[in-house]
């Protein structure tokens, strides 16, 4: 890829009917050049910045809400308290309960507002790129849930009953089980897994292209006649902006409650 198909879209004087192609988006908008090292070998690039920053400000916000809690709290402890008590509450005990969910909900907590603000640096200025938007991210906290899932269902039911959980093992379906426990073994060993990071990352991966895709179409069509057109464009800017607001929350809270649901399903007696 040449420096200037990676720098296109920001060159000032590409407009229509001044002979410049739209420079539509492509894989420019999801790499990044390393900001150490070499791609070769060990680097260190934007998402990954991104992804330090996000972690490191999210620590110091619920450290800086809760290291000296009060009986009335203050406004950063209601807000830490209220974003803690929405994913305790709303999303753990409704799917696992207190009893159960109670030792989950460190967890929990931590991967909704891991993801909730990798998401929000897409419409963040001078970042404007969703670190879920790189597969890689959402793999590895998939991978995270996975492990869980895996260990508390055979450590609840051992090797056997674990493998009857997670096969859908059930006597009474007569000679249509061993179909059932292999489209079973392969949904809950193979498929959930993969579509728990693909979601998020699918969701997140498109809403940045659009993004992209109609700044882009502002700036090209800035130009003559063509001037009304880019204001609707910088429209549907504002518009998406909005909407991926509403989709970046969303999509934190799918991650953590299909998290709960597996691990509801590894806790549940098998019968």
């Amino acid at each position: 890829m040449s420096a200037d198909q990676m720098t296109l879209a920001f060159d000032a004087d590409c407009h229509i009917f001044t002979g410049c192609g739209f420079p539509a988006p492509s894989l420019w908008s999801f790499i990044f050049e390393p900001i150490a090292g070499d791609t070769d070998g060990w680097y260190f690039n934007k998402p990954m910045l991104l992804a330090l920053i996000g972690t490191v400000v999210i620590i110091a916000f619920f450290w800086a809400a809760f290291h000296k809690p009060k009986v009335v709290p203050g406004k950063l402890q209601m807000v830490g308290e209220a974003g803690y008590d929405f994913v305790r509450r709303g999303i753990v005990y409704e799917t696992l309960g207190k009893k159960e969910g109670e030792k989950y909900v460190p967890l929990m907590v931590s991967i909704f507002f891991f993801v909730w603000v990798m998401n929000l640096w897409s419409i963040v200025p001078l970042a404007q790129f969703p670190v879920t938007a790189i597969i890689a991210y959402p793999a590895a906290l998939a991978l995270v849930v996975y492990v869980i899932w895996m260990s508390v269902t055979f450590k609840r039911h051992g090797f056997v009953g674990g493998f009857k959980n997670l096969t859908g093992y059930d006597k009474s379906l007569g000679p249509v089980l061993p179909m059932v426990m292999v489209i079973e073994f392969f949904s809950n060993v193979l498929v959930r897994p993969f579509t728990h990071a693909v979601r998020l990352f699918a969701n997140m991966f498109a809403g940045h292209t659009l993004l992209v895709l109609f700044t882009i179409a502002s700036w090209y069509l800035f130009n003559g006649w063509a001037i009304p057109a880019a204001g609707v464009s910088f429209v549907m800017v504002l518009a998406m902006t909005l909407f991926e607001l509403f989709i970046q929350a969303v999509q934190a809270y799918v991650f953590v409650l299909l998290a709960c649901s597996f691990i509801q399903g590894a806790l549940a007696e098998h019968h």
